[in-house]
């Protein structure tokens, strides 16, 4: 019987419910960007990364254009990425900081990343109907994973949290998001807000290295303090 995670992965891998983002993974990775021009590009959906279960679970938008979509990892070979594993190794989540490629020797510790979208979308804006098709990975994601504590990385990924925690009810106010907003829900599991390491956010200062790096110090602080779950 083949592991449910990785299971998981390839049913991500080989979707092919929005040919809008198919599309554009695939011109993105046939033209290339110049500095990459010799590699070749992953151009498909990308799947989650990390252990299941696991501790916590970041919830992100989607993989980046020249980042995920051209390493086939979310969250390497991008800028956004540089900042996400170098907070997750100060926090003891990663067993190193640099996220380059795939073969690198990244390894997640009580940790699983997944995206809203597992497609790069056109300016980084997938539509409602492409983050709905994409609604039962991230359901069968929350559902092997069982964290204890949820980090939604931007207000696409909070949506994604709020509306899965909903549905479920576990949920009955709408919690606004914000940088640093936590929110315990009945079950016990947390939910954690950030500003998404987009360089929209960190070439402003936005957010800060110390900022970003206070929600993985709270994360750490919150999975410390709790029991391990149910097996």
């Amino acid at each position: 019987m083949p592991d449910p995670w990785q299971a998981l992965d390839s049913q991500i891998i080989a979707c092919g419910r929005c040919p809008r983002l198919r599309q554009h993974c695939a011109e993105i990775a046939a033209v290339r960007r110049k500095s990459f021009a010799g590699e070749t590009y992953w151009g498909r959906p990308v799947p989650n990364f990390g252990v299941a279960p696991a501790g916590l679970l970041i919830v992100g938008l989607a993989p980046a254009a020249h980042g995920g979509n051209r390493t086939g990892r979310v969250f390497t070979g991008d800028r956004s990425g540089d900042w996400l594993f170098r907070a997750l190794h100060k926090a003891g989540f990663a067993n190193q900081p640099q996220a380059t490629h795939i073969d690198d020797g990244l390894r997640l510790i009580d940790c699983a990343i997944t995206a809203a979208c597992h497609c790069a979308p056109p300016a980084n804006k997938p539509t409602p109907q492409e983050i709905a098709n994409c609604r039962p990975f991230l359901d069968e994601t929350f559902a092997l994973v069982r964290p204890r504590v949820v980090l939604a990385l931007g207000q696409i990924g909070w949506a994604a949290v709020t509306k899965y925690y909903r549905e479920r009810g576990q949920l009955t106010v709408n919690p606004k998001f914000a940088h640093g907003a936590q929110h315990r829900l009945p079950d016990g599991v947390w939910m954690l807000a950030s500003f998404h390491p987009s360089q929209q956010n960190t070439f402003t200062g936005k957010l800060t290295e110390p900022m970003f790096d206070s929600i993985f110090i709270a994360a750490r602080h919150l999975l410390d303090q709790r029991a391990q779950p149910d097996a």
